[in-house]
């Protein structure tokens, strides 16, 4: 590979926020979610659950339990929805915690995760296939009516990740779901390192952990789509991926990450060739926001 001008804007669009700008939301003592403008003002309204502290808010002592803590969320989810400001539940759970390993502090649907700035978890997997000419990718073709990212390539599979499934579950599900991979071959994916970013959007805040898997996939293996989110698949050259990359913003805004990641480990991207590997290297393990003092 020669210099590949460009790459690390996708790191860098991945990680636009003022800090200054983010509050704060604390259960016992650490900080589980940065609330944007929107959820701020209805979190305000609900003294029974919230108390207000120096930079933010915090579960007042008698909202204490998980329980309690995911009902209160859930109000606040509601408030913005009635007010036309949060889509509809997706009847998906997710954790809300201070980092992951953590016992959750409550749980809150997928749909209002932004609105209240929790960190989110996802697995992407790299489906690749090594031939004689070098390696290759498989790349989805997103759905045109998805609601993120329509249209745009992807990692062969990806997913959010549900509270109450692990990893591997939750990998093997999607493997099947969205591109009809055996569970015999999902569970023969490498667990490889995570990436992280963090943005500000006009809904809320983005503070999200991929965790990356790699799949050598067999030659006679052909993903077909089995769900509505991908409208199929192509194997690309790893050189056509990282031109794209490159020169395009048609991949979905966080695979560049996933890709970049691969890249660096199978020696796609050499400190030799590439002016930007180290800003690469460093850039795709940016912590979160920190607490405060």
């Amino acid at each position: 590979m020669h210099n590949q001008p460009g790459l690390f804007r996708h790191i860098a669009a991945c990680n636009a926020l003022d800090p200054a700008k983010l509050s704060e939301l604390r259960a016992d003592g650490r900080v589980v979610a940065w609330p944007g403008p929107a959820a701020n003002a209805e979190i305000a309204s609900l003294g029974h659950a919230f108390r207000e502290i120096s930079n933010g808010w915090e579960f007042a002592p008698n909202c204490a339990s998980v329980a309690e803590r995911s009902a209160a969320l859930a109000a606040v989810a509601a408030a913005l929805r009635a007010k036309g400001k949060l889509r509809p539940p997706r009847d998906e759970a997710y954790a809300v915690v201070a980092e992951w390993g953590d016992a959750p502090v409550a749980v809150l649907d997928r749909s209002a995760a932004v609105a209240l700035g929790i960190r989110c978890f996802g697995v992407h997997l790299n489906g690749y296939v090594r031939r004689a000419d070098g390696l290759h990718l498989w790349v989805s073709r997103r759905a045109k009516d998805k609601e993120v990212a329509p249209g745009k390539l992807d990692n062969i599979v990806a997913g959010g990740q549900p509270a109450g499934l692990s990893l591997r579950d939750n990998l093997a599900k999607e493997c099947g779901e969205e591109a009809s991979l055996s569970p015999e071959l999902a569970a023969r994916a490498v667990p490889v390192g995570l990436v992280r970013y963090c943005f500000a959007t006009d809904k809320g805040l983005k503070p999200d952990t991929l965790f990356c898997y790699d799949l050598e996939v067999p030659d006679d293996v052909i993903p077909t789509p089995n769900d509505d989110e991908s409208e199929g698949f192509e194997l690309w050259p790893v050189a056509r991926v990282m031109r794209t990359l490159a020169e395009t913003d048609d991949f979905k805004f966080n695979v560049p990450l996933v890709i970049l990641d691969f890249a660096l480990r199978h020696g796609v991207l050499t400190p030799e060739t590439c002016p930007e590997y180290t800003a690469i290297a460093a850039g795709l393990r940016q912590r979160f926001p920190l607490p405060r003092p």
